[in-house]
């Protein structure tokens, strides 16, 4: 069998190249006939960090514009360490309508703009707002590249937006920006790349499902524009521009799209695979590493048929949405028909039954895709939810390969009917704060640094609370409301829970830092006891020490932290201050005391006795009195089940402890970037408890059928021995 097998690969790599495609051909798949960087403001020629060489725009033939004032060159004040040079260190800025024309070949073009938001000249980028249009569809309507990036899921101080434009047979590409009355309009770098024909149109002899009207196959018009919402590569890292099949998109990492804890698993590419790309699904579709990655939702049949593998994505109203879903079988175990059959679910709607990637692509290592359109009807808000989902079918429930499988994800926004793809500006989801200088122009760099740290000052109490919240919980987790996974709109701040004080109202609480108010002394400075005007209670005004260890990162983090946490047991964070270089925060009073008062007989308080507390042994190691060191030390000595108490052995599923070593390792991370937020911990922990119920519940029905096949086994003894 395997000679069989050899000689027929053999024959189709011999005899049928056009079919097959190893890993690492795929780049060389497309070369675009118009292949266009203009790199805005610039004057002469530059190579960007990826390689690209970008052309100028000062002086170009593609400047179509009368007036030779509409527009001028700038350098952008301050260059975010996330930031390349190039294109967006420059930037063309426009005070009046201005066009680029470029002469291109008829038929559906990519069109990039490259935004970076800072301050050029004396035109601050986080004011600007603006419209564009592209051979009369409209792109953007008083768009602002600062809120959309605000916005943002994943932080950046940069923004590409990725248009798929129709050109006919005239054979220019106009794209005309014109500012917003009493506002400017600005660009760093525009890109047009063409495609090949029918790449993203549906084909004939295989209809587009419309998921509103499934009986009634969508047909997407060669005047149709796209605006790309969402390109991921599912199981795997992001794939770089320079990685794809010609075309230079990138597929990002779908990670952050993931609903809940229920993240499926990602198994591991075969470095032998060949895959066999067909007439329907072309070399260049996708690069080779969406296809040989995948995301599955495991290996656990009884799991898996109890919960759905799904995303998020957040989209605008009133447009109907293109989604293009990538498949391709490459693990050995799935070969034959049947073996991994699924449902595709989008909106709460069936978008297919039954679905089986072997069945068809023809077999395993072929890629395939499937389009779906959905209409998402205009209504307030603005903007909604898209839910995609992929459970195993119901007719192999018990089946080893009750699975599912995505490799890859296309979502695109369509144009309506007057040609139009503009969305209003989004609210943002991070409040910008002013800072020093450097946090003035990037103001986006903040949310990157507070990510994971506000666990870091807990992360050791963390852990030892872990047991006691995933195996002794007070009441049921609400895992599947869907409410309490909508987007976070509200920003980071929020006003409701955390004031912001001037300067003078702290210095007419603490009367201008007098130390007769001193209540305590730390690391950070200064705590005093002070009255606010609106506040009806004493409070506690900690004021950074110029000198202390602790920075800015810091005081935002504890910030977002604590504004956002409140427990009967907490001292709660009233607000803050932040004027003229001050980081002072304002906590609730403590009026007994701290627990330092407490344990060490401060103020002629009676300290508790020894019986009162715990007693720790000065002579015991480190390790045995960290509770994160030595669960971390049976982690690597392969031992973790000393970490359970006695009385639970036996009573905890291995997948489940699993999940709870795995994220107890993940909080006390050095890093504090790569810790999990508290909403990731309680998510993961709220899984890995939904498993540890189905273990005991298919413990107790398999009990319960021993018992009642026993009792049938006596019954029948005894017919027999008295019949």
């Amino acid at each position: 069998m395997l000679t069989f097998v050899f000689y027929l690969v053999l024959f189709r790599r011999l005899f049928l190249p056009s079919a097959i495609a190893g890993s690492g051909n795929s780049l060389s798949a497309y070369t675009p006939t118009d292949y266009i960087l203009l790199s805005c403001g610039e004057s002469s020629n530059t190579i960007a960090d990826d390689g690209r060489k970008w052309s100028p725009d000062e002086r170009s033939k593609f400047s179509t514009s009368i007036s030779e004032n509409a527009s001028f060159s700038a350098r952008a004040s301050y260059q975010d360490n996330s930031v390349s040079q190039v294109p967006y260190m420059s930037a063309r800025v426009f005070h009046d309508k201005f066009t680029y024309s470029f002469p291109v070949s008829p038929g559906l073009k990519f069109l990039r703009f490259y935004f970076y938001p800072s301050k050029y000249s004396d035109f601050d980028g986080t004011t600007s707002f603006f419209s564009v249009t592209a051979n009369n569809y409209l792109l953007f309507n008083n768009f602002s590249a600062y809120l959309t990036l605000s916005a943002q899921v994943i932080p950046s101080a940069s923004l590409i937006k990725e248009f798929m434009v129709p050109v006919f047979e005239t054979g220019k590409l106009d794209v005309t920006f014109s500012p917003s009355p009493n506002s400017f309009a600005f660009v760093n770098g525009v890109e047009v790349v063409s495609m090949p024909n029918n790449m993203y149109r549906n084909h004939r002899e295989n209809p587009i499902t419309f998921i509103n009207q499934p009986s009634i196959p969508f047909d997407i018009p060669d005047t149709t524009a796209f605006e790309t919402a969402y390109r991921l590569n599912v199981g795997a890292a992001t794939v770089a521009n320079l990685d794809d099949t010609g075309m230079f998109r990138t597929w990002s990492d779908d990670t952050p799209y993931i609903f809940g804890a229920a993240v499926g698993t990602t198994p591991m590419p075969r470095s032998d695979v060949v895959l066999r790309y067909t007439e329907d699904t072309p070399s260049y579709t996708a690069p080779d590493i969406v296809y040989t990655t995948s995301r599955t939702m495991g290996s656990v049949a009884k799991i898996n048929m109890r919960y759905n593998l799904t995303w998020l994505f957040a989209i605008d109203t009133g447009f109907n949405y293109l989604l293009r879903l990538h498949f391709c079988e490459t693990q050995m175990e799935v070969t034959h028909l049947g073996d991994r059959i699924f449902d595709i679910f989008i909106n709460n709607q069936t978008a297919e039954h039954d679905v089986d990637v072997i069945y068809l692509s023809g077999g395993n290592s072929i890629p395939v895709y499937r389009d779906y359109v959905l209409l998402v009807p205009s209504e307030a808000p603005s903007e909604q939810i898209l839910w995609l989902a992929l459970h195993p079918s119901g007719h192999v429930a018990g089946s080893n390969f009750a699975d599912a499988i995505l490799n890859g994800l296309e979502i695109f926004r369509l144009n309506k009917s007057d040609g139009s793809l503009a969305v209003p500006n989004p609210e943002p989801i991070m409040t910008p704060i002013t800072s020093n200088e450097p946090h003035q122009r990037s103001p986006l760099r903040k949310k990157r640094a507070i990510i994971g740290i506000a666990l870091g000052s807990t992360a050791t109490v963390l852990l030892s609370l872990l047991l006691s919240m995933i195996f002794c919980p007070k009441k049921p987790p609400s895992y599947y409301n869907r409410r309490s996974m909508e987007r976070r709109k509200d920003s980071w701040l929020p006003d409701k829970l955390c004031q912001s004080f001037t300067l003078s109202d702290i210095q007419e609480a603490t009367n201008n830092f007098d130390d007769a108010f001193i209540i305590g002394r730390g690391g950070f400075g200064n705590v005093y006891k002070g009255f606010i005007k609106g506040i009806n209670s004493a409070v506690a005004i900690k004021r950074l020490n110029s000198e202390s260890q602790q920075g800015a990162r810091e005081f935002w983090a504890e910030i977002q932290m604590l504004s956002q946490l409140r427990f009967n047991n907490l001292v709660s964070l009233i607000g803050y201050c932040n004027d003229d270089h001050e980081m002072i925060l304002v906590y609730d009073y403590m009026a007994n005391g701290t627990l330092r008062d407490q344990l060490c007989n401060t103020d002629d308080r009676v300290p508790l006795s020894w019986k009162q507390r715990p007693a720790v042994d000065s002579k015991l190691e480190f390790s045995q009195i960290g509770l994160a060191r030595w669960a971390r030390k049976c982690v690597e000595n392969e031992s973790i089940g000393e970490i359970i108490d006695p009385f639970l052995k036996g009573k905890i599923a291995a997948h489940c402890l699993r999940i709870y070593v795995n994220v107890a390792e993940n909080c006390i991370r050095e890093n504090g970037f790569e810790r999990p937020t508290m909403k990731d911990v309680v998510e993961r922990l709220e899984f890995a408890l939904q498993l540890q119920k189905i273990e005991d519940a298919e413990q107790i029905s398999e009990a319960t059928d021993c018992g009642t096949r026993s009792q049938s086994q006596a019954k029948n003894q005894d017919i027999c021995k008295f019949g």
